[in-house]
């Protein structure tokens, strides 16, 4: 887990996989194969997911 500004950000690797799964705070879920990959997509919020409910 990582925190920024109280924000806490989650990523798990799924076993017997080369995937890595991430909750953002905003309650988004995105997997990825690649760390970088994944970071960047946390960060960027709300920028490519926002929050469950939300939107047309």
């Amino acid at each position: 887990m990582s925190e920024r500004t109280g924000e806490v950000y989650r990523v798990d690797w799924l076993p017997g996989t080369d995937l890595l799964h991430g909750t953002c705070h905003c309650g988004r879920e995105h997997t990825a194969q690649d760390p970088v990959e994944m970071w960047e997509w946390m960060l960027a919020h709300p920028r490519g997911h926002e929050p469950r409910g939300a939107g047309a």
